[in-house]
Parts: C-alpha cells; sequence; structure tokens
C-alpha cells in the first residue's frame, strides 16, 4: 500500500501545483475523524482557499476533478466525496488496501523500517545514582528510554543508549556513612542512626557483603570488600559498585541494556566541568554578584539569571550538566534525547543557555532546542484497592523488581507506556494480572496467540508452510471488517514515524490495542478456516500480516508476543 500512497500524494501533488505554485507541500492524507466518512481525508482546499479567493468546496472540486482524472486515481480510488466547508473523503478500492498484506509478509519484521541512515542519536534513560534500588519511576523512566530507542531504529537511525551517574558527593558519602553504621551493628531504630540516613534492608545486605569480604561485578564496574571496617572510602567504592550491580539485575529482569555507563565525576577529574566554566566566562554571559558566579541566562530566553558556583566555591547541579552536553556535542551526537522526571523541568532552561553561551564563543553551531527532554511523572501504585507506598527491601518506595515480581516485564513495559509520559499514572497491579479485555497488554497478546492458534491448526492440518501465504489471492478480501484491518496494518509505518518524531511510545500501544480491536471484529465476522482453499488462503495471509505486525508494535515496547496463552 505504500506503493499507492506514493502515487496518490504525487497525483495530489500535481493538482495542489496547479492551484498555486508551490502548494505541493500541503498534499497529505489524513485520517477521517469518523471511520465512515472514508480512508483518507484531505483538507488542502481549506488552506488554499483564501489565498486563491475561492470557496473552499470550489478548490475541493478541482482536486477531486484532477485525482480521479489521473492514472492513480482511476488505478485505486473508489470514490471521492466533498463534506462541510471543503474536507474531500476518499475511499479506496479493495484492491489498494489489499497491496498492504503482501507488503508485511515480505518485510517481516522490518515492517514499517526506513532505511538506515548517517544520522546519530543519543538517548540518555534512567541515570539513577546508585543509592537504592530502582523505584517505579526508573522503571517508566526505563520503558521510555527503550522504546523511544527502538522508535529511532526503525527510522533508520544509529542509537547510543547512555546511562549517567554520579559516584561521589553527598549522597554517596551517606551510602558510606549509612553502610558504615550497619556494618557497625547500628540500625534505622537506634539512637545513633542519623535522619539523612537509608534506611532500606538493603543497606544491612550490602554491608554483610562488605564484611564477608565479597566481590562485586557490574556492567561498568568490579570491587572486592577489604572487610576494614573503619575504611570509608573502601565501603563508599564497595557499595557504589554492589548497587551498580543491583541495577543491572533490575535492568536486565526489564530487559533494557546500555551502550555506555557516564560517570559525573570524570566530567571533573577530566577539567571538563572547569573548562566549560571558562568558557562560559569568556563568553560575556557571566558575573560575580554576592560572592557567586551567574550565568546571564536570561540572554537566552531563561526567566531569571542562575547561580553557576555559589560563594562556597562549589559548583550548582546544572553546571556539570552543561560540560555533559558539551561533551556529547563534541562525541558526534547533533541529536540528543534525555528522559527525566519532571521535577528536572527547570534545569531545561538553564542548560540551554549554557550550551548557547559556549556554542557562541566556540563557534559550536549547536541549535537553540539542544538537548531534547522527555519529562514524564512519578507513578503511583494500587494492589488490593490501596495504594502501596512502601517497599521492605527499599524502605519508602516501590522498586522496579517489586513490580515486575508481582506481574510479569511485559505488563510493567506496556503499562508504564500506555500513557502520555506527562501525565500522571496510576499502574494497577490486579488489573496487570487480570486475564481479560480490561488488561491491555493481556488483550493485544491474546489476538497475537489467537491467530498463531488458527496458523497453527492449518499448518498441522495441511502440511503447509506460513511462506505459501505469500501468493495468496488476496481479491478476495472485499468485506467491511477485512478492508478496515487492511487499512489499520496500512497506518503502522506513518504511525511509527509520527510516534519517533513526537518521542511518543504511547502512540504505539493505542495503535495496537485499536489493531487487536478489528482483528477480534474481523474473527468474530468471518471464519478463517473455510472450505474453499482459495478464500482460506487470502483470511489466513490477511490475519498472518495482522500478526506479523502485532509483534513488531510489542516488539517495539520491548513485549513479548507469545504464540499461545
Amino acid at each position: 500500500m505504500r506503493i499507492v500512497q506514493q502515487q496518490l500524494l504525487e497525483a495530489l501533488s500535481e493538482s495542489l501545483e496547479k492551484l498555486a505554485s508551490g502548494s505541493s507541500n500541503k498534499a497529505v492524507f489524513e485520517s477521517p475523524k469518523v471511520a465512515a466518512h472514508g480512508d483518507w481525508a484531505i483538507t488542502a482546499a481549506m488552506q488554499l482557499a483564501k489565498a486563491l479567493k475561492q470557496n473552499p468546496r470550489q478548490v475541493a472540486e478541482t482536486i477531486k476533478t484532477d485525482l480521479l482524472a489521473s492514472t492513480a486515481g482511476q488505478q485505486w480510488i473508489e470514490s471521492i466525496d466533498i463534506a462541510g466547508p471543503g474536507f474531500i473523503n476518499l475511499r479506496l478500492k479493495p484492491s489498494a488496501k489489499q497491496q498492504v498484506i503482501q507488503e508485511v509478509l515480505r518485510a517481516h519484521a522490518q515492517y514499517g523500517y526506513q532505511q538506515k541512515n548517517s544520522q546519530r542519536v543519543l538517548v540518555e534513560f534512567v541515570s539513577a545514582n546508585p543509592t537504592g534500588p530502582l523505584h517505579v519511576g526508573h522503571g517508566r523512566q526505563a520503558a521510555l528510554g527503550d522504546a523511544i530507542c527502538h522508535l529511532f531504529e526503525t527510522q533508520g537511525w544509529q542509537v547510543h543508549r547512555e546511562f549517567y551517574y554520579n559516584d561521589a558527593g553527598v549522597q554517596i558519602n551517606t551510602l558510606a556513612q549509612s553502610t558504615q553504621l550497619r556494618a557497625k551493628g547500628f540500625k534505622p531504630s537506634d539512637a545513633q542512626w542519623p535522619e539523612a540516613a537509608y534506611n532500606g534492608d538493603y543497606i544491612n545486605d550490602i554491608a554483610q557483603d562488605f564484611l564477608a569480604g565479597k566481590t562485586v561485578v557490574s556492567d561498568d564496574r568490579t570491587f572486592q570488600a577489604n572487610a576494614q571496617i573503619d575504611d570509608l572510602d573502601n565501603i563508599r567504592e564497595f557499595a557504589v559498585a554492589y548497587l551498580r550491580n543491583e541495577q543491572d539485575l533490575d535492568l536486565k529482569a526489564f530487559d533494557v541494556r546500555f551502550d555506555q555507563y557516564y560517570l559525573e565525576s570524570s566530567l571533573y577529574s577530566s577539567g571538563r566541568v572547569e573548562q566549560a566554566v571558562d568558557n562560559l566566562k569568556k563568553s560575556g554571559h557571566t558575573y560575580e554578584s554576592e560572592g557567586a558566579l551567574w550565568l546571564r541566562s536570561t540572554d537566552f530566553g531563561d526567566d531569571k539569571d542562575r547561580v553557576m558556583r555559589k560563594s562556597d566555591s562549589t559548583y550548582t547541579y546544572f553546571v556539570p550538566d552543561v560540560a555533559y552536553h558539551l561533551a556529547k556535542w563534541e562525541r558526534g551526537f547533533s541529536k540528543v534525547v534525555n528522559i527525566q522526571g519532571t521535577d528536572h523541568h527547570g534545569t531545561i532552561a538553564r542548560v540551554r543557555a549554557g550550551l548557547q553561551a559556549a556554542s557562541n564563543l566556540k563557534q559550536l553551531k549547536i541549535p537553540n532546542g539542544y538537548p531534547d527532554y522527555v519529562l514524564h511523572t512519578m507513578v503511583r501504585v494500587m494492589r488490593g484497592g490501596q495504594e502501596v507506598k512502601i517497599s521492605k527491601r527499599a524502605g519508602s518506595y516501590v522498586t522496579l523488581r517489586d513490580l515486575i515480581e508481582w506481574t510479569s516485564k511485559d505488563a510493567v513495559r506496556f503499562f508504564l507506556l500506555s500513557r502520555k509520559p506527562d501525565t500522571e499514572y496510576v499502574f494497577d497491579v490486579d488489573l496487570a494480572l487480570a486475564q481479560n479485555n480490561d488488561n491491555p497488554v493481556y488483550y493485544v497478546q491474546y489476538a497475537h496467540a489467537r491467530i498463531c492458534s488458527v496458523l497453527q491448526i492449518w499448518q498441522e492440518k495441511t502440511g503447509a508452510k506460513i511462506e505459501q501465504l505469500h501468493s495468496a489471492d488476496v481479491s478476495h478480501l472485499t468485506s467491511p471488517q477485512a478492508q478496515a484491518l487492511m487499512l489499520q496494518i496500512a497506518k503502522y509505518p506513518a504511525m511509527l514515524t509520527a510516534a519517533c518524531k513526537d518521542f511518543a511510545p504511547h502512540d504505539v500501544t493505542f495503535y495496537l490495542r485499536d489493531l487487536a480491536a478489528m482483528y477480534h471484529s474481523y474473527y468474530d465476522a468471518e471464519r478463517i478456516l473455510v472450505d474453499d482453499p482459495a478464500l482460506q488462503k487470502a483470511r489466513l495471509s490477511l490475519v498472518a500480516a495482522t500478526a506479523q505486525v502485532l509483534h513488531n508494535g510489542l516488539a517495539i515496547l520491548g513485549v513479548s508476543a507469545p504464540t499461545r496463552m
């Protein structure tokens, strides 16, 4: 159907160009808000009417005449209606929609993918400091980041997954001190226990393994404890490695991987922070006031200037962020996407301001909107009708591992991706376990398994192979339900492109639910394993294509596509 769309877009572009020079870029097919109105909608007539000084419906009539007279129109268009103030509703012939089946079966797992290109994108996500287990908010970030990476890959981008964290500073010192207290036999209920210390059971686990002199291995570091209870530096290194390993276990259970781990401390040890500060000072966009160094970020649209270096000579937290993103740019990543919590909203303007100041000085040509941000809200967890706030292991929050153990990796991923990132989400554990149509991941996976069951019955009965469906005569597929299903399948590539552009993996979940619903409607309307061999083969090819797209879409989300349930 891609060829059908290309040919009709060319015919539409020619018509619009004849009406007004330079208007061919308005050649776009949209999905009608009401499916009964047609297969595609065109709004160009209303966009051009004012410039042409014509009634929109009059312009629409001209476009309609041109399209129906074109070679592509005669081959693929069944009818065109003009509605309202100038909407053009186009209905395709069944043969146009039928093209998509062989496209899917030939492309297999690559259906919807664009050709590989030379563009590189760095997606930074999770980036949790190793001070405790990953919580459900980190889980939402992991699901978002991984799905966005997959979306970029479908569009031909080379994707680099990066995890940025701090292995020094106040939080890490608190971790080391908490572990040392546990190693000395103190516990959170004791009078000697500091209010700022970490209270979860995991601190005691770290302490006991430290005393045992164990070696921990994470993806980016290995460390052996020396069991010396007064060696706070050794405790610190061991605790960081221990919790990095814990994070790795969580992420592997969630099927998330990274290409690189980047340490905030390396920005200081390499001199990048000092270099960035020096460049900002040379740019002329800083000043001294009240014993502090300020960035005049209002020069770049921020609502107020920001402190860079406090009166105690320490840097505020956005300064290493500026140095880090300068490093990203220097590494050749002209496209960067940061997945972070909404609590990072205030840093966006100041980081971008710092980058622009440095860019102007060094003539780096960093775009104004660099980097892109996807901000997500936290997640509330409901279980048995009650909100769950405490994890014994973590001490004060529900961990990602808790959620996976209570439900499944598939449910957690699908659920956390089923809403826009910036909307609050309530994860219902009971719903995630339900095996009914109210559970969205079950509903979609069941559609895939249902198709696989039909295909298996056919194969066992006939000894045929799926590849034989590639030659099916799909002209038999003319029912309204079959055509609706084919049209939905054909929307998949454009949906991926839009979801990637908008950093919107939730669009994939919406699409899959709609596709599953259309398949269930089709299954209820038409028997697939009929006696007529040609009709049976045609219907099997349609459902096989549907299963392939369900499989591909679930893979974008990192969710499995079971063959039986």
